[in-house]
């Protein structure tokens, strides 16, 4: 018996939805991605655990709405976490790369962007350079609020953060 019934419909929803949800789709079944619907704080719409699953919030979402393109986005974004690995997505680089694939998959569902702080930081550069990722940051912040506390992670992935401040190279 499925444990999550609505795991398969989620993910004919993100293959039906362009290249991006396909690879999202196909990602969650081949490494078994679990997939949670539980409440938490707020501020938060889903996360990813280090045990290689997503959380989705149930202060927004219900197994009933998996066809809600914000919900769809947030799987993506979550997934793109997954994929980066934990230093990866512990950083404003990881989080740069993930809200960039979450809300240009958004638009193409919608049409638009949520807000024209979105459609600033999905033109920034996705690259290595720290005035991009503070930029970034304050983006970021700027639209989740103050108490998004992505000024907590370091700029680059830990591994990297540490050798730039040893040697001042990126």
């Amino acid at each position: 018996m499925d444990k999550q019934p609505w795991f398969t419909p989620l993910c004919e929803h993100l293959e039906r939805s362009g290249e991006i949800g396909l690879q999202t789709a196909c990602y969650l079944r081949e490494k078994k991605i679990s997939i949670a619907f539980k409440k938490d704080k707020p501020a938060v719409g889903a996360a990813w655990t280090p045990l290689r699953s997503i959380k989705i919030n149930t202060v927004y979402f219900t197994p009933e709405q998996i066809e809600n393109p914000r919900l769809l986005s947030l799987v993506v974004h979550e997934a793109r976490h997954l994929q980066q690995g934990f230093f990866t997505a512990l950083s404003v680089y990881g989080e740069l790369d993930a809200w960039q694939v979450d809300f240009n998959f958004q638009k193409l569902l919608t049409g638009e962007y949520p807000s024209p702080i979105i459609a600033e930081l999905c033109a920034l550069p996705f690259e290595y350079d720290r005035q991009i990722l503070k930029h970034a940051q304050t983006l970021m912040q700027a639209f989740a609020g103050k108490g998004y506390r992505i000024d907590l992670l370091p700029l680059y992935p830990l591994p990297r953060e540490i050798r730039y401040r040893l040697t001042g190279k990126a």
